[in-house]
């Protein structure tokens, strides 16, 4: 038996579909509008503890006189600077990365913090930024009391009598 194989609609569709797509990810969009905030100059890392929200921003070639770091309300704006670029006679770059220059970045934090008490530490490009929660934000662990011939002990009004000691509550 012979297989026919017929040409499917839907197949050229998806194909025209994926070259519109490489279209506009390639060539219309300008580079920068397509680099990640990664590639654009402070990466940051924000983790969640018990007791604070720690960012941690990574800030290469910046010295830490030259960061600012400032809270208003729940937004944590932080701003470097790096060298200024140099200017070489004779030299031609075959590739340039490294940004210089200043820069900055913005995210809105969660509510409940208190950032006069935060804490800031730069070492090696890295810089840790630790904000302290407000003590009505931190989580509370509520403990269960044993029951008792099932009552709560410790409840009002509840004594507990030992067991066959002949005593009848009313």
């Amino acid at each position: 038996m012979t297989l026919i194989r017929r040409p499917s609609p839907f197949r050229e569709m998806v194909t025209l579909r994926d070259t519109i797509d490489r279209l506009f990810d390639e060539s219309l969009l300008p580079r920068p509008l397509l680099a990640t905030q990664s590639e654009l100059g402070m990466p940051f890392d924000i983790r969640v503890t018990p007791d604070a929200v720690v960012v941690e921003a990574a800030l290469p070639g910046a010295k830490p006189e030259d960061v600012e770091i400032t809270v208003t309300g729940s937004t944590l704006t932080i701003t470097a600077t790096t060298a200024t670029e140099r200017e070489e006679k004779d030299q031609e770059f075959l590739l340039r990365e490294i940004r210089r220059g200043s820069f900055s970045r913005t995210i809105a934090l969660p509510e409940g913090l208190q950032p006069d008490r935060a804490t800031a530490r730069f070492e090696h490009g890295l810089l840790t930024l630790s904000i302290p929660k407000a003590e009505v934000v931190k989580p509370k662990q509520i403990r269960i009391s044993p029951a008792v011939d099932g009552r709560a002990e410790g409840a009002a009004g509840a004594t507990a009598a030992p067991a066959g000691s002949g005593t009848r509550e009313a």
